[in-house]
Order: C-alpha cells, then sequence, then structure tokens
C-alpha cells in the first residue's frame, strides 16, 4: 500500500543531514558547554555557529537567539517575560482569537493573574485587522503578540503592518513564527518584531529544540527557569547541544532550500486545491492567496473529519483535522469557529500539509482515494436526512450553507 505523509505541519521526518551531524554529538562531541577544558570548548563553540546560523537566517544578531525546548517554551518565555519585566507600566495584552494554545492559554491565564486581556476577532480567512489591532490599544498595553502563520488554515498574517503600529505606539510586539520559518521569509527588522518564536521539528530539525529571538533593550526578564548562568542568563540548565546542533543544521537547509522548494510546493497545493473544491460542499479555509506553501485545510460539509482521517489512513494517508474530536474533546477547532464556521460544519475538517518529499504523484493518489471516502462516509452520515435534502434542492442557499432554514434536521 502507498504511504503518503501530508501532516508536515504537525511535524516533519528529521532530515538525514541532520539525523547525521547530531549523532556525533550524541556519541563523540558529548562535553558540557560550560566546561573549560577541550571537549566543553568544542561543544562551545559549534552551539555559537549553530546560534550564529539562526540570527543570520532571520537578521538578527547572534547574542539575540536564545535555545529553548520549542516553540511552547519559546511562547511562554516571551509571553510571561514581557509581561512581568513592564507590569508596573502597564497590565494589557493583546492577542488573536486563532493563536496557538501556547499564546492563547498563556495570554488566558496571565488574566487570571491580574493582566487584562484582549482577544481580537478575525474574518472569514482567518486575517487579523490592522485596524482592529489599532483600537485595542490603550494607555495599559504593553504587549502584542500575533502569529506569523496559522498552524490549522495556513493564513499569514499582517505581521509588518502590525509591527509597524507597534513601534510607533511603543510596544513590545511578539509573534509565534514556528508554522512561516524556514518556508517563507522571516526578518525581524522587517516584521517589525521583538520578540519572536520558532521551533526545530517543523523544519526537518529534532523534536525538543527552539529558539526565542528577543531583540537587543527589549524589557524582559526570565519567568520560568532559575539555576545556572546559561544562555546569557535567560534560560538555566545544560544546552541540549545535540538539539541545538541538529537546529543550526535544519536552519542551514531550510534558507538553502526554501525559495526552490516554496515554489514547488505551491504547485502542489494549487492542484490540490482545485481538485478538492470541485467535490460537492467542500470549501477551502484560511486565506485563498496569503496562505502557507504547501498548506491546504477543507471542511467536508455532512462528514466529520475524525472519520475521514481514519478512512485516509487505512489508505495509507496521513493527514490531520481541525477537529479537536481526535484529541477526545467534543469541541470543533477554536480556529474555525472563530472565522464564523458553524460548529457542526467545523468538526467536518481536514488539513492537508505538503513538505519535501511529497509529490504530484502524491496529489494523484489523494485525489483518486478521497471521491470514495467522502462518498461512503456522506451515505452513512447521521445527518442523512439532511445531506439528502441539501444535495437534491434545487435551492442555491442549501448549496451554501447547511443552516438554511430550509433544510430540516
Amino acid at each position: 500500500m502507498r504511504r503518503v505523509y501530508f501532516d508536515h505541519s504537525a511535524t516533519t521526518p528529521v532530515h538525514p543531514e541532520v539525523a547525521s551531524i547530531m549523532c556525533e554529538y550524541l556519541k563523540e562531541h558529548f562535553g558540557n558547554p560550560t566546561s573549560l577544558h577541550y571537549f566543553g570548548r568544542k561543544v562551545r563553540k559549534d552551539v555559537e555557529a549553530a546560534r550564529e546560523t539562526v540570527a543570520r537566517a532571520i537578521g538578527a544578531d547572534p547574542s539575540e537567539i536564545v535555545f529553548t525546548s520549542g516553540g511552547t517554551e519559546s511562547d511562554n518565555m516571551a509571553i510571561h517575560g514581557v509581561a512581568y519585566a513592564n507590569k508596573n507600566r502597564g497590565n494589557h495584552i493583546i492577542t488573536s482569537a486563532v493563536e496557538h494554545h501556547a499564546v492563547l492559554n498563556t495570554v488566558k491565564a496571565l488574566g487570571k493573574e491580574g493582566f487584562s486581556v484582549t482577544i481580537l476577532p478575525v474574518d472569514k480567512h482567518g486575517l487579523v485587522s490592522v485596524e482592529d489591532v489599532a483600537s485595542a490599544i490603550n494607555d495599559k498595553t504593553i504587549l502584542i503578540t500575533i502569529m506569523h502563520a496559522n498552524n490549522e488554515v495556513g493564513t499569514i498574517q499582517p505581521i509588518a503592518e502590525i509591527g509597524k503600529l507597534a513601534r510607533e505606539r511603543k510596544i513590545i510586539f511578539h509573534t509565534d513564527a514556528v508554522q512561516s520559518f524556514g518556508k517563507i521569509p522571516v526578518n525581524v527588522d522587517e516584521l517589525g518584531v521583538d520578540l519572536l518564536s520558532i521551533s526545530g521539528h517543523k523544519i526537518y530539525g529534532p523534536k525538543g529544540i527552539g529558539a526565542l529571538y528577543i531583540r537587543k533593550g527589549t524589557r524582559w526578564r526570565q519567568t520560568l527557569f532559575h539555576g545556572g548562568a546559561q544562555e546569557r542568563l535567560r534560560r538555566a540548565g545544560t544546552e541540549n547541544v545535540p538539539g541545538i546542533i541538529g537546529l543550526g543544521k535544519a536552519v542551514e537547509l531550510a534558507m538553502a532550500e526554501m525559495e526552490s522548494e516554496s515554489a514547488r510546493l505551491r504547485q502542489l497545493t494549487d492542484r490540490l486545491i482545485a481538485e478538492v473544491t470541485r467535490l460537492p460542499y467542500v470549501e477551502l479555509t484560511g486565506h485563498p492567496e496569503k496562505r502557507l506553501p504547501g498548506h491546504a485545510s477543507f471542511v467536508f460539509r455532512f462528514i466529520e473529519g475524525e472519520s475521514m482521517l481514519l478512512s485516509l489512513d487505512m489508505k495509507g494517508v496521513a493527514a490531520s483535522s481541525g477537529s479537536a474530536c481526535t484529541s477526545g474533546s467534543l469541541e470543533p477547532s477554536h480556529v474555525l469557529l472563530a472565522m464564523g464556521i458553524p460548529h457542526e460544519v467545523a468538526h467536518g475538517s481536514i488539513r492537508i500539509t505538503m513538505g519535501r518529499d511529497n509529490t504530484m504523484e502524491d496529489i494523484d493518489y489523494f485525489l483518486e482515494v478521497m471521491p470514495p471516502i467522502v462518498e461512503r462516509l456522506r451515505a452513512m452520515s447521521p445527518l442523512d436526512q439532511e445531506t439528502e435534502f441539501a444535495m437534491n434542492s434545487d435551492c442555491a442557499a442549501c448549496k451554501v450553507s447547511a443552516s438554511c432554514s430550509k433544510v430540516q434536521p
């Protein structure tokens, strides 16, 4: 059976060159970077070289890069660090309704600790309005945190415009670039950000490693880890040397391949979207143009996303769903709900995210196996009366909206 991996936004396979160089630091170069002897000095030199690689990729200074355990820690460090370092100046934080839970839940937690939180709405494509950001700012605002690109629907946010606004208002600005980094250009000065989070396992690096960029002069303090003087007193604990080396190599490879790979993935995505949206009662979610290369997300009316995923898995296709029911919750994706997609429709979401090993043959195979799955699941749907009415109706509204008043449950 053919095996197709279409879940690169969840994680990516480690690049062979990354795995190879990491093995050297697991077996041969095992020294502690804080040690003064040869074994420590050798590793320290290589850790700093990886730091320079990461910094160069985003237009930063190496001293502005802090290695972390991944995107979640980077987000937490950024938000907590700014909040507590600036609480004498204000207590207001602005974010969006479509953020990753690493940001959204962190901000909500601060809301229970006396901070004031504004969660901005998005439009039907998942875009944050710059005007809404401007309107939300008040004299107590100390932080704006808006993701660069959404993990579920791929929409790319107007970060440069928000960054300009934040700079004009003298407000610290953080962006979660976990999904965008390595796929599209990310430059901290062009985006106007003061803090930026990245993760290794989204760019063919290892899991358990990430980085946080903190612009020089940003009012921030270490709040999560206390201990030694590692990472210039910004993150205590012995460095994850193999992970750092692996991240550096992954970043190097991503930067070298980004332009050509992005163009190739856009071709695959364009064909996938064009063909999948020909199926009845299927809609593309996210922005039709301002979206990550290789990222396509859809809602299939009258079907549950979990059923589609299981059926695809039986055909050898690995994908994911925005519906949180796959993790034991009855609630659909908070991102899709924030975009105004009805609850019952949001449950029928599916996300296809492609990577360096995917080919047009993989797209062909998906387009071969998906229509029969959709037809079979719709025939079995508990919404069969609604499905039959809508699919046989001449009412244009019913072909667009499952909530049409003419459709009886």
